[in-house]
């Protein structure tokens, strides 16, 4: 397996659930984890964490769905905290209502953050990867971009595209030494989800973020000859 130990990973929106989950993970396994959000005393808490893993730690506060915020912060990250070796793009948002029903400017927004906030970091990101000839680029998407819902059309919508966003960038860079992953959980008991009512969090039938974080590991140390092109990750309790 891959000794993933000692690189730098950037997640965004890491500051709480999925997001602070894998990052913690990343530090249990020795990466240095930078992370990203728009709450900054989450993103300091969250660091504190990362840190007492014995790693290097850093935090930067923009909003993904603005590439002048993302391409400034990126740099700064680059010059505070190093060249990023894996990518995590988590930073989402959800809303749910009818096409009939919900505003166009919420519908826009789930959009702009989704699915061009995970363009505009990678777009930021991939120059650093590509000069190392390496690296790893994970991007979550959701069993709703495989299937839509009644009352889900912004969401489905955006991550029906980031997985397509995914697989192209997968054949531009794979040649590269550049892997490219769609992750596609179902309802995970994260903050997102309960405060959407989406779910109680029974850990004992609900999928919890940790979970999760197992998953992109596990990816991460799969050997560099072997790519995991895309995956859903469901409860055993429908």
């Amino acid at each position: 397996m891959e000794n993933i130990a000692g690189k730098y990973a950037l997640v965004t929106g890491g500051g709480r659930g999925l997001g602070k989950a894998t990052a913690l993970a990343l530090a249990s396994e020795g990466v240095n984890v930078a992370i990203t959000g728009r709450n900054i005393e989450n993103l300091k808490a969250a660091v504190k964490e990362i840190e007492s893993r014995g790693v290097k730690a850093a935090y930067a506060v923009f909003d993904v769905g603005n590439f002048e915020e993302v391409t400034t912060a990126i740099e700064n990250l680059k010059i505070s905290f190093g060249t990023i070796d894996i990518l995590i793009n988590n930073a989402g948002i959800a809303s749910f209502g009818t096409v009939e029903q919900m505003d166009p400017a919420v519908w826009a927004q789930i959009i702009q953050t989704n699915i061009l906030g995970t363009y505009y970091v990678t777009k930021a990101v991939l120059p650093q990867l590509l000069k190392k000839n390496l690296g790893d680029i994970i991007n979550v998407a959701s069993t709703a971009g495989i299937n839509g819902s009644a009352s889900t059309s912004a969401y489905s919508a955006s991550k029906f595209a980031v997985i397509g966003f995914s697989d192209s960038l997968m054949r531009e860079v794979r040649k590269k030494n550049i892997r490219v992953c769609t992750l596609m959980p179902s309802t995970i008991a994260s903050d997102m989800s309960k405060d959407l009512q989406l779910t109680d969090g029974n850990p004992e039938s609900v999928l919890q973020p940790e979970d999760f974080a197992e998953l992109i590991i596990a990816n991460l140390k799969l050997p560099r000859r072997a790519m995991l092109k895309s995956a859903s990750l469901w409860s055993t309790n429908p």
